[in-house]
Formats: C-alpha cells, structure tokens, sequence
C-alpha cells in the first residue's frame, strides 16, 4: 500500500469540479450567482458551443480589489461568510468559496474586474495550475468571466458532455432559473453570437411570461401567504390550464432554485381534488423562510436543502396552494387538514391516451351464449346486460374461473363480475395497468422491447430539453422500443413506439419517457429506475376510464388478470379487484330475518 500524502491543490481543485461543475451548465449557474450576490442589476451572458468552448458573464456589480483577484481563484476564500454563526444565517446564494477555484482548474479562465472608486480594472488569468498575476485592463464596473475550453486538461471528464445542442439547453435552463428568481436584475443571453434573450427588469408576473409563455401567464393563480417566518408567494397554474408535462415547475427557497422531495408532495396533495391525473400543474413559487430554519449546506450544487420542522412547512405549502386553487373556484369550504408528508404515498402521474384494444381471450360467441347484446350505456352511467335466458350452470369449482364472468361496468371505471362465490368488482385501469407492466418487464428481459413501426410517423413541438434528450439517448430509447429523433430545434419526430404501447397516445407517451430519461439519466433507467419508468410506460397502455368496454373485453382483462404474476395490486400497490360474497350480499339485505 502506497504511503498517505496529501494530494496536490490543483487535483484537489479538480475533484471539487467533478462535484460541483458537472457540466457546462454548472459553470455558467455559478457564475450568474456570484453576479447577484454581488449586486448586479444587469448581467450578460455569452456562449460558444453550448458553453463548451465559451461561457462569458458580464455584470455591473461590486466588482473585486486587483490585489485580491489572486484570492478569488483559491479554494475555500469568500467573501461571504467568517465564521459558523454566517453560515447559519447564509442568506447570499454562494458561500462555499469553491466555484471559481474549481471552474478555473479546468478550463482557460480570464477575470476581469473593477470596482467604482477604482482608477482601471485588473485582469487575471489561469489555465489548469497556472495562475497569472493580476494586471491593468479595461473594464467599466463590474466583472467579467471569460471560461473557455472547459475541461481542456481532463479529457476523461469532457469526452462524457453531451451535444452542443444538450449542453447548451441545460445553460439555457439554468439561466432561466436565475432570471425568473430575480426580475428585477436585466439579463441577456446568446449563443454562437445570436441573442435569444434580453430580459428587462420587470414585474414578476411579466418575467413568468416573458421566460414561460403567455400561456401560463394567462392561466396563472396568484400566490400570496405569510405566517411567522415563512412566506410564500409566486403563481401556478388553474387546474383548467394544467400541463402535460411536469416541465414548467419551479420552485425557489429565499432565491435558490431548489428540488425537494417534501415540496413536491405538498403540491401534489393541494392539487389532487381538482386536477386529473394525467395532467401536472405548472408552478414558480418563492418561498422565504428564516434562513435559520433551513439548511442550505446539503448539496455540492446547493439543489437541495433540508427543513428544520420539515411538516409545519409541508403544511404551510400545502395550505396556501389549497386556498389558492379554492378561491379561483369560488368554494368556501374551510380547508382540510394537510396530509402528513410521512404517511401519504406518492401520487403516480397518467396521461391522456387513445384506447388501447384487449385481446379477446376467448371466441365473443362463447361470450354471446351466455349473456345478450349490451344496450347503450343507461343515463346513471352503468352499462348493463339485458335481460338474458337462465345463466348456465357455473363449472365446478375446480375449473371455475377465480374472477368470474362480467356482468355490467360501472361508472365507466369498474367492472362487475360473478363467480360461484357471488359479487366481483375489478378497477380495469389498476388492473390492465398491471398486466401491461409485467408484459413490458418482461419483454425488456428479452434485452429490448419490440418496437412498432408508425404508419404515420408522429411529428409535434418539444422543448430544447427534450429535443436534446431524443438526440443524446437515442440507443437508450431504442431499447425501450422508441425510434424518435429531433425534427428541428423545437420539435421531434416519432417513427416508432413499443409494440406493446401501439395505441398510445404517441406524443405525451414520447415526453414522459424523455422526462424520465432526462431526469435520471439512461444509466440510472437501465437499473435502478427501470421499474419506475416501466410503470409510467403501462399507465399509458392502460384502458381508461369512462372507456365503455363489451362483455367479451371485459372477460378478456378477467382472463389476462388470471394468468398475470401479482396481478391483485396495480404497480402502484393499489388493490386491483375485491370480492363481495353471497353472504355478505345476505347480511347487507338483512335476507334469512
């Protein structure tokens, strides 16, 4: 075994940027927010090559002394906290002291910077280990980062960034993230020298729209609620202008944009009495909280952090949405009681598709000798058999189907079946949910999933993300039964889809499994979440409700059912049928008093 040394301050640096600078991206959030942090009321962003080969900031903030440009390129010197009691109380959205020291030790970095009273800027400049002396430059107030080539000297590390077109979607969001938590800073953004935004400081509602479309403007709620030390204010979306993608969600704690997993579910519950499960809202909500009840420290990207009384701000989030959606529908109903973020499970999210055909199990006329023609759904929404001869003798019990024979569907959701034993209820979408999960697992241990050619291949509008994805993950998609490929900047092309999933509705099939794709990362799909992303592929496949089935459909899912591995639960672990015995019929008529 080799002898304990203390490793190098350049290697240290460049370990510190494998956490923290993951790709062009990371760099460029760094940057804009050590630009608010120092008081920039306007910030200029320039890329080449998806930030690959450029990021340039520009602002007109405080600026850096030239005698401490050196310092501002070390590990762990800031400016902005001194002691634990600071970092408690952080309320700037840098502390660490990290980003540029790691930016700078892998990439061809330049900083320029003045401040007001200073008679000329200084520059400094640093490739790799070498690290410049600061000299005179020209510069009005401010600073100017000029990061190029990134990843230059760790070839390993670049060769695993994606397209142009991947790398600079992510920059792109993560400049949106910033400009929607400050609209009273302008921002400018262009790539390959063409300028795609210039943003002036605005109302926060104007900077929703200008960054998200006026489409969410139009349909927004506004969001105001204080209590304490805790506030939440911003806009989501009306349940009528929800989306089909969880995309346009943006949450913000005291100005950092965050993913929590606690706030989500808050959201989740506040909208589940009002908005359908195929459908998400959209949201940018600001929450401001005593920065001594959170802990920003959690993260090395700082995009997480963790709540001192996590339930008081579930139930905070929970109730102030509620309101919210409450007064856009004129209830006055005084609100529940918010769900515990322990014991509520997770919600899983369907979309809207064409119905998918069942496969007969066996011959309709077999069907037709033992219950008539069905007659158009009643006005009560129960489809029900007419009445018929004297239903056959059911076989002995050995031979009896376990789920019976259907009789009528109820309420476009259930159907009701009958087996020797008396009353069967079956939820059809839990159920068939089931049965095309299993066969979509087990066809993805076969090693890919059969795909089915379009006939007409599906070409819709898709985000800069999405359409990233589609590119980057090809060979990922395909195994998953998916020949999509970017149309154009915004759109995408769908030639074909998994066998198994034929009848689905093509395009909000395509994006949630690119979202899951993007989220995750295709590596992850292909272990740990494969099942998760199976799921969300069934529920698409799934028949939905108020979908009026025939006698014989109805059998065919029993039939499925019967021969489908843990088909009494959906994969979201919800019971998929329940029996009611003759007995228990007996008792609820009060029959033998």
């Amino acid at each position: 075994m080799s002898a304990i040394r203390v490793l190098p301050e350049l290697l240290i640096n460049q370990i510190a940027a494998g956490e923290v600078i993951e790709r062009p991206a990371s760099a460029l959030k760094e940057m804009l927010e050590n630009s608010l942090d120092a008081g920039a009321q306007a910030v200029g962003v320039e890329l080449a090559g998806g930030g690959i080969r450029q990021i340039s900031v520009t602002d007109d903030g405080a600026g850096i002394a030239g005698d401490e440009l050196k310092l501002a390129l070390a590990r762990h010197a800031t400016s902005k906290i001194a002691s634990l009691d600071d970092l408690e109380h952080v309320a700037s959205l840098g502390f660490r002291g990290e980003a540029l020291a790691s930016i700078a030790s892998v990439s061809r970095m330049e900083l320029t910077s003045r401040r007001s009273d200073d008679r000329h800027a200084h520059r400094i400049t640093a490739e790799g280990p070498a690290l410049g002396n600061a000299e005179p430059a020209t510069l009005a107030r401010g600073t100017r980062i000029d990061v190029r080539e990134l990843y230059f000297n760790t070839p390993a590390r670049r060769k695993f960034l994606k397209s142009e077109q991947t790398e600079y979607a992510h920059c792109e969001e993560a400049f949106r993230r910033i400009a929607l938590a400050r609209p009273d800073v302008a921002f400018s953004l262009s790539h390959n020298g063409r300028l795609r935004f210039q943003l002036k400081p605005q109302a926060p509602a104007a900077r929703i729209a200008a960054l998200l479309g006026e489409d969410f403007g139009a349909g927004a709620l506004a969001v105001e609620e204080s209590g304490g030390q805790i506030a939440l204010r911003g806009a989501i979306s009306s349940p009528a202008h929800a989306k089909g993608t969880r995309d346009a969600q943006y949450f913000f704690v005291n100005g950092r944009c965050v993913r929590d997993k606690l706030v989500a579910h808050a959201i989740r519950q506040a909208y589940a009495d009002v908005l359908h499960h195929d459908r998400h809202p959209a949201f940018v909500l600001f929450l401001d909280i005593d920065p001594q009840l959170v802990d920003v420290n959690v993260h090395p990207a700082k995009a997480e952090v963790r709540f001192r009384d996590s339930r008081a701000v579930h139930q905070f989030i929970f109730h102030a949405l509620h309101k919210a959606l409450a007064r856009s529908a004129g209830e006055a109903a005084p609100l529940p009681a918010a769900p515990s973020p322990a014991a509520a499970p997770a919600i899983p999210h369907f979309r809207s598709q064409a119905p998918m055909p069942l496969g007969i199990a066996q011959p309709a006329a077999a069907y037709e000798t033992m219950f008539a023609p069905r007659p158009s759904p009643a006005a009560n929404d129960i489809a029900i058999a007419a009445p018929a001869p004297p239903p056959p003798v059911l076989p002995p019990s050995g031979d009896e189907h376990p789920l019976g024979y259907a009789l009528a569907q109820l309420a476009g959701i259930y159907i009701l079946a009958e087996n020797r034993d008396g009353l069967v209820i079956v939820d059809m979408h839990a159920a068939h949910e089931r049965i095309m999960y299993e066969r979509l697992k087990a066809a993805l241990d076969g090693r890919a999933i059969p795909m089915q050619p379009l006939l007409v291949p599906a070409h819709f509008a898709a985000d800069a993300l999405d359409v990233a994805t589609a590119e980057d993950e090809r060979e990922a998609l395909q195994d998953l039964g998916f020949d999509v490929a970017p149309a154009g900047p915004a759109a995408l092309v769908v030639r074909g889809v998994p066998a198994l999933l034929a009848d689905a509705d093509v395009q909000a099939l395509t994006l949630d499994v690119l979202h899951e794709v993007r989220e995750y990362g295709a590596s992850r799909i292909a272990t740990e979440r494969r099942n998760e992303l199976l799921g969300t592929m069934a529920c698409h496949a799934a028949v939905r409700a108020n979908r009026k089935l025939t006698l014989p459909e109805m059998n065919a899912l029993l039939r499925d059912m019967e021969a489908t591995e843990r088909s009494g639960q959906c994969n979201h672990g919800r019971p998929t049928w329940r029996a009611i015995g003759i007995a228990e019929l007996d008792r609820l008529f009060r029959r033998g008093e």
